[in-house]
Order: C-alpha cells, then sequence, then structure tokens
C-alpha cells in the first residue's frame, strides 16, 4: 500500500486515473444502460415485468452502483490529497462536495429496493390491490430517478472547484480545468430544467452541449492522470 503514501507521485495518479475510469464503465451501465434497457416511461406495469423477465441485469446494474459509489469514496480521497498543497480549504470542499453526491447515490438505492420489493409483493400490504402496490412502486422509481438531478447540484459543485484547483496547480493542462468549470454547468443546467423548466427546450440544447464539454474533460483529466501524472513543480506554467 506504499503507493498512497505520496500524493504527488505518478503512481498514486494513474490510481486515481483507473478509479476514474471504473466510475466512468460502472456508471455508465448501472446509470445509462440498465434503465435504457428495463424502464417503460409511463408504464410501472411493463416496467417491473422487464425487470422480473431480466432480474440477472437488474442485479448486475445494483452491483454496477455499488462499485461506483465505492470508486467514487476513494476517488473523492484521493483528490483531495493531489490538490491540497494548491488550496487546502477548496481541495477538502471539492471533496465533500462529490462525497454529498455519493451520499445521494447511496440513498437513492433505498427507494430502487422499497420498488421492488412492492412489485414482487414482498411487502406485506394486504389492504393494497395489485395495480395500487405498481402505482407506489412507479412512484419509488420516480422519486430513486429523481434523485440524479439532486446530485447533479453537487456534482457540479465538486467540478466548479476541482477545475479552479487544476487551473491553479500547473500540474495538469489548463485546457482541462477550464472544461470541467464550463461543462459542468451542465449538471446544474439539467437539474434546472428538470425541477423546474421541463418544456425549456433552449435549455436541453444547451445542457447537451455543455455535458459533452464535461465528458470530454473529464475522460481527459482521467487519461491524464492515468498515462502521465503531475508536471514536475518547476514546469507549473499554464498550458
Amino acid at each position: 500500500m506504499r503507493i498512497f503514501d505520496d500524493p504527488t507521485s505518478r503512481a498514486y495518479a494513474r490510481v486515481a486515473g483507473a478509479l476514474y475510469l471504473i466510475i466512468a464503465f460502472a456508471g455508465g451501465f448501472a446509470i445509462l444502460y440498465v434503465p435504457s434497457a428495463l424502464n417503460v416511461p409511463g408504464d410501472p406495469a411493463a416496467t417491473f415485468a422487464n425487470i422480473a423477465q431480466r432480474r440477472g441485469l437488474f442485479h448486475a446494474g445494483l452491483v454496477g452502483d455499488l462499485v461506483m459509489i465505492t470508486a467514487e469514496v476513494l476517488l473523492s480521497v484521493m483528490l483531495y490529497f493531489i490538490f491540497r498543497p494548491v488550496s487546502a480549504t477548496l481541495s477538502l470542499a471539492a471533496s465533500y462536495a462529490r462525497l454529498m453526491m455519493v451520499a445521494v447515490m447511496a440513498a437513492m438505492l433505498f427507494f430502487h429496493a422499497g420498488a421492488l420489493a412492492l412489485a414482487d409483493g414482498a411487502v406485506p400490504l394486504g389492504s393494497f390491490s395489485q395495480v395500487q402496490r405498481l402505482e407506489l412502486a412507479g412512484l419509488m422509481r420516480y422519486i430513486h430517478d429523481s434523485g440524479v438531478w439532486i446530485w447533479q447540484i453537487f456534482f457540479f459543485l465538486h467540478l466548479l472547484l476541482l477545475g479552479t484547483l487544476v487551473m491553479r496547480s500547473g500540474l495538469y493542462p489548463r485546457l482541462l480545468g477550464a472544461g470541467l468549470i464550463l461543462g459542468g454547468t451542465g449538471y446544474l443546467v439539467e437539474s434546472v430544467q428538470m425541477f423546474a423548466l421541463p418544456e425549456a427546450t433552449l435549455l436541453a440544447g444547451v445542457k447537451v452541449a455543455l455535458l459533452l464539454i464535461v465528458t470530454l474533460a473529464e475522460v481527459g483529466f482521467a487519461l491524464w492522470l492515468l498515462f502521465r501524472g503531475p508536471r514536475v513543480r518547476q514546469s507549473s506554467v499554464a498550458s
């Protein structure tokens, strides 16, 4: 475990980069692929019928969630130590913001489990008809899905702070930091749109553009950590 002794080393950065990629793959599977394969918008009965038929995929999605959450916790701590010499306050705030995001993600899984228990009949609610159980399960699924719009606010704050640290550090390309800051606002725009302005098509277009920018910036930062690591201190010149 000596690899964790020196946050300024390339080995340390490589582990952080590897965790970033684990998050990307596990999160893409659990958050994007599995729901798109199982969910039927506006039809809870069809959704839970799909889950019953493809239970293995559903449970694989839960495993993906847990892998992602675990990697997020580790990465939050590692990023704190990487950027603590730049600004201890900003680095700690960035770490807390990311951990708050993880806490919301973990809480969402309770509603996920509750929805499945209701749909399966595992919860003894004799006064509820099957239709009522499915409707209540659908409500729990909706609450679970709405959690995304909450954790995205904390993630926006994290990216704003992380991008600032990247730009100030001189250890990584300033362009990546700028991409994290600018593109990260896409998460805030999406949350505002979904909560308050769901019919705002202009915001939808802006959101897509910003999320594309932040995706490229995050992938670029992860690959830089994995393959290049930090620049030496003497060369902390803006790129």
